[in-house]
Protein backbone atom coordinates (compact mmCIF):
# COMPACT_ATOMS: atom_id res chain seq x y z
CA UNK A 1 0.00 0.00 0.00
CA UNK A 2 1.00 3.44 -1.06
CA UNK A 3 1.25 4.31 3.05
CA UNK A 4 4.03 2.07 3.54
CA UNK A 5 6.37 3.78 1.05
CA UNK A 6 9.07 5.29 2.92
CA UNK A 7 12.26 7.08 1.20
CA UNK A 8 15.88 7.06 2.33
CA UNK A 9 18.31 9.66 0.46
CA UNK A 10 22.23 8.97 1.66
CA UNK A 11 23.59 12.35 1.88
CA UNK A 12 26.94 11.47 3.82
CA UNK A 13 29.78 12.00 0.92
CA UNK A 14 32.44 14.24 1.99
CA UNK A 15 32.30 16.11 -1.66
CA UNK A 16 35.90 15.18 -3.12
CA UNK A 17 34.79 14.47 -6.58
CA UNK A 18 34.15 18.20 -6.97
CA UNK A 19 36.94 19.47 -4.91
CA UNK A 20 37.42 22.35 -4.80
CA UNK A 21 33.73 23.67 -5.30
CA UNK A 22 32.81 21.06 -3.52
CA UNK A 23 34.55 21.00 0.30
CA UNK A 24 34.26 18.52 3.32
CA UNK A 25 32.88 21.40 5.29
CA UNK A 26 30.06 21.76 2.67
CA UNK A 27 29.66 18.98 0.32
CA UNK A 28 27.86 18.80 -3.28
CA UNK A 29 24.95 17.95 -1.99
CA UNK A 30 24.28 20.90 -0.49
CA UNK A 31 25.27 22.73 -3.60
CA UNK A 32 23.62 24.51 -6.63
CA UNK A 33 25.58 22.76 -8.72
CA UNK A 34 23.40 22.83 -11.64
CA UNK A 35 22.42 26.69 -11.28
CA UNK A 36 18.75 25.85 -10.45
CA UNK A 37 18.50 28.04 -7.17
CA UNK A 38 18.07 24.86 -5.26
CA UNK A 39 20.74 22.29 -4.01
CA UNK A 40 20.95 18.86 -4.96
CA UNK A 41 19.54 17.10 -1.75
CA UNK A 42 16.65 19.90 -1.89
CA UNK A 43 15.92 19.25 -5.99
CA UNK A 44 16.32 15.02 -4.41
CA UNK A 45 13.76 15.67 -1.83
CA UNK A 46 11.08 17.63 -3.76
CA UNK A 47 11.29 14.75 -5.74
CA UNK A 48 10.52 12.27 -3.56
CA UNK A 49 8.26 13.91 -2.04
CA UNK A 50 6.08 13.66 -4.85
CA UNK A 51 5.89 10.13 -4.10
CA UNK A 52 5.86 10.39 -0.01
CA UNK A 53 4.85 12.73 2.25
CA UNK A 54 7.96 14.36 3.97
CA UNK A 55 7.01 12.21 7.32
CA UNK A 56 8.14 8.90 5.49
CA UNK A 57 11.30 10.52 3.58
CA UNK A 58 14.41 9.79 6.19
CA UNK A 59 18.04 11.67 5.11
CA UNK A 60 20.99 9.40 6.63
CA UNK A 61 24.01 11.82 6.96
CA UNK A 62 27.17 12.43 8.81
CA UNK A 63 26.17 14.27 12.33
CA UNK A 64 28.17 17.26 11.30
CA UNK A 65 26.09 17.72 8.46
CA UNK A 66 22.36 17.04 10.23
CA UNK A 67 22.35 20.98 10.64
CA UNK A 68 22.79 21.97 6.61
CA UNK A 69 19.85 19.06 5.88
CA UNK A 70 17.70 20.71 8.13
CA UNK A 71 18.73 23.84 6.10
CA UNK A 72 18.35 23.12 3.27
CA UNK A 73 14.94 20.57 3.80
CA UNK A 74 13.01 22.77 6.49
CA UNK A 75 9.92 20.98 5.73
CA UNK A 76 11.57 17.58 7.01
CA UNK A 77 10.85 16.63 10.52
CA UNK A 78 14.17 16.79 12.51
CA UNK A 79 13.81 13.02 13.60
CA UNK A 80 13.89 12.16 9.93
CA UNK A 81 17.63 13.10 9.49
CA UNK A 82 19.58 10.20 11.10
CA UNK A 83 22.77 11.50 12.28
CA UNK A 84 25.76 8.83 11.66
CA UNK A 85 28.54 9.24 14.34
CA UNK A 86 31.23 8.50 11.93
CA UNK A 87 31.46 7.34 8.31
CA UNK A 88 31.09 3.70 7.45
CA UNK A 89 30.19 3.89 3.43
CA UNK A 90 26.48 2.16 2.10
CA UNK A 91 25.48 -0.76 3.97
CA UNK A 92 25.82 0.60 7.42
CA UNK A 93 23.67 3.75 6.38
CA UNK A 94 21.25 1.57 4.92
CA UNK A 95 21.24 -0.56 7.54
CA UNK A 96 20.56 2.55 10.00
CA UNK A 97 17.48 3.23 8.08
CA UNK A 98 16.51 -0.17 7.52
CA UNK A 99 15.88 -0.51 11.21
CA UNK A 100 14.35 2.43 12.22
CA UNK A 101 12.06 2.34 9.61
CA UNK A 102 11.23 -1.30 10.81
CA UNK A 103 10.58 -0.20 14.04
CA UNK A 104 8.31 2.26 12.80
CA UNK A 105 6.30 0.34 10.43
CA UNK A 106 7.34 -3.61 9.74
CA UNK A 107 5.56 -3.46 6.49
CA UNK A 108 7.34 -0.92 5.08
CA UNK A 109 8.59 -0.60 1.61
CA UNK A 110 11.32 2.01 0.97
CA UNK A 111 13.05 3.43 -2.04
CA UNK A 112 17.24 4.10 -1.18
CA UNK A 113 18.79 6.75 -3.30
CA UNK A 114 21.87 9.35 -3.39
CA UNK A 115 21.15 12.62 -2.69
CA UNK A 116 22.84 14.22 -5.86
CA UNK A 117 21.25 12.42 -8.95
CA UNK A 118 20.47 14.74 -12.04
CA UNK A 119 17.10 13.30 -12.93
CA UNK A 120 15.57 15.19 -16.25
CA UNK A 121 13.00 12.86 -16.78
CA UNK A 122 10.97 12.88 -13.48
CA UNK A 123 7.63 11.43 -14.21
CA UNK A 124 8.79 8.87 -15.74
CA UNK A 125 11.33 8.16 -13.20
CA UNK A 126 8.87 8.61 -9.98
CA UNK A 127 6.64 5.73 -12.75
CA UNK A 128 9.41 3.50 -12.57
CA UNK A 129 10.26 4.14 -9.38
CA UNK A 130 6.31 3.03 -7.89
CA UNK A 131 6.67 0.29 -10.28
CA UNK A 132 9.32 -1.11 -8.32
CA UNK A 133 7.72 -0.46 -5.11
CA UNK A 134 4.65 -2.29 -6.08
CA UNK A 135 6.82 -5.36 -7.18
CA UNK A 136 9.11 -5.39 -4.20
CA UNK A 137 5.98 -5.22 -1.61
CA UNK A 138 4.99 -7.97 -3.65
CA UNK A 139 7.94 -10.40 -3.63
CA UNK A 140 10.96 -10.68 -1.36
CA UNK A 141 12.75 -8.98 -3.73
CA UNK A 142 16.03 -6.24 -3.99
CA UNK A 143 15.33 -4.15 -6.74
CA UNK A 144 18.24 -2.09 -8.53
CA UNK A 145 17.24 0.50 -10.95
CA UNK A 146 18.98 0.15 -14.06
CA UNK A 147 19.76 3.04 -17.06
CA UNK A 148 20.43 2.41 -20.57
CA UNK A 149 24.12 3.42 -21.34
CA UNK A 150 24.70 5.58 -23.67
CA UNK A 151 28.66 5.14 -24.18
CA UNK A 152 31.45 2.58 -23.01
CA UNK A 153 31.64 4.80 -19.27
CA UNK A 154 34.64 3.22 -17.12
CA UNK A 155 33.24 5.35 -14.06
CA UNK A 156 29.98 3.35 -13.48
CA UNK A 157 28.93 -0.01 -11.98
CA UNK A 158 26.85 -2.28 -14.54
CA UNK A 159 24.17 -5.06 -14.03
CA UNK A 160 23.69 -7.74 -16.68
CA UNK A 161 20.02 -8.76 -16.73
CA UNK A 162 18.46 -11.86 -18.14
CA UNK A 163 15.98 -11.98 -20.94
CA UNK A 164 12.06 -11.75 -19.91
CA UNK A 165 10.74 -10.01 -17.61
CA UNK A 166 9.37 -11.53 -14.34
CA UNK A 167 6.78 -8.52 -14.38
CA UNK A 168 6.61 -4.91 -16.42
CA UNK A 169 9.80 -3.38 -16.58
CA UNK A 170 11.13 -6.17 -13.96
CA UNK A 171 14.10 -8.34 -15.36
CA UNK A 172 16.40 -10.84 -12.74
CA UNK A 173 19.82 -9.98 -12.69
CA UNK A 174 22.82 -12.09 -13.68
CA UNK A 175 25.94 -10.06 -12.61
CA UNK A 176 27.33 -6.78 -11.57
CA UNK A 177 30.39 -5.55 -12.65
CA UNK A 178 31.86 -2.36 -11.17
CA UNK A 179 33.43 0.37 -13.15
CA UNK A 180 34.59 -2.50 -15.80
CA UNK A 181 38.22 -1.33 -18.31
CA UNK A 182 36.77 0.54 -21.38
CA UNK A 183 37.39 -2.98 -23.51
CA UNK A 184 34.96 -4.80 -21.25
CA UNK A 185 32.47 -1.59 -21.04
CA UNK A 186 32.49 -1.65 -24.82
CA UNK A 187 31.62 -5.28 -24.89
CA UNK A 188 28.79 -4.49 -22.44
CA UNK A 189 27.53 -1.76 -24.38
CA UNK A 190 27.60 -4.29 -27.84
CA UNK A 191 26.09 -6.90 -26.08
CA UNK A 192 22.51 -5.30 -24.78
CA UNK A 193 22.48 -7.01 -21.90
CA UNK A 194 23.72 -4.55 -19.70
CA UNK A 195 22.64 -1.15 -17.46
CA UNK A 196 24.44 1.15 -15.67
CA UNK A 197 24.29 0.79 -11.91
CA UNK A 198 22.07 3.88 -10.67
CA UNK A 199 22.95 3.39 -7.41
CA UNK A 200 19.06 3.60 -6.19
CA UNK A 201 17.47 0.64 -4.55
CA UNK A 202 13.67 -0.65 -3.77
CA UNK A 203 12.85 -3.53 -1.38
CA UNK A 204 10.28 -3.94 1.74
CA UNK A 205 12.86 -3.40 5.08
CA UNK A 206 11.43 -7.39 5.95
CA UNK A 207 13.55 -8.36 2.40
CA UNK A 208 16.80 -6.16 3.01
CA UNK A 209 16.94 -6.98 7.17
CA UNK A 210 16.97 -10.62 5.76
CA UNK A 211 19.36 -10.21 2.91
CA UNK A 212 21.39 -8.80 6.04
CA UNK A 213 20.79 -11.38 8.25
CA UNK A 214 22.27 -13.28 5.79
CA UNK A 215 25.34 -11.85 4.28
CA UNK A 216 26.30 -9.94 7.24
CA UNK A 217 25.48 -10.81 10.09
CA UNK A 218 27.81 -8.96 12.43
CA UNK A 219 25.75 -5.56 11.28
CA UNK A 220 22.39 -7.36 11.62
CA UNK A 221 23.08 -8.05 15.20
CA UNK A 222 24.15 -4.48 15.56
CA UNK A 223 21.40 -2.73 14.29
CA UNK A 224 18.62 -5.98 15.57
CA UNK A 225 19.77 -5.32 19.43
CA UNK A 226 19.26 -1.12 19.47
CA UNK A 227 15.90 -0.61 20.84
CA UNK A 228 15.86 3.14 20.63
Amino acid sequence: MANDYYVVIMAGGIGSRFWPLSKTSHPKQFLDILGTGKSLITQTFERFNKLVPAERIFVVTNEKYSGLVKEHLPNLPTENILGEPTAKNTAPCVAYATYKIKQLNPNASCVIAPSDHLILNEPQFLADIENALQFAESKPALVALGIKPTRPDTGYGYIQFLEGEVAKGINKVKTFTEKPDLELAKKFLESGEFLWNAGIFIWSVEAIAEAFEKYLPDLSSTFEGIND
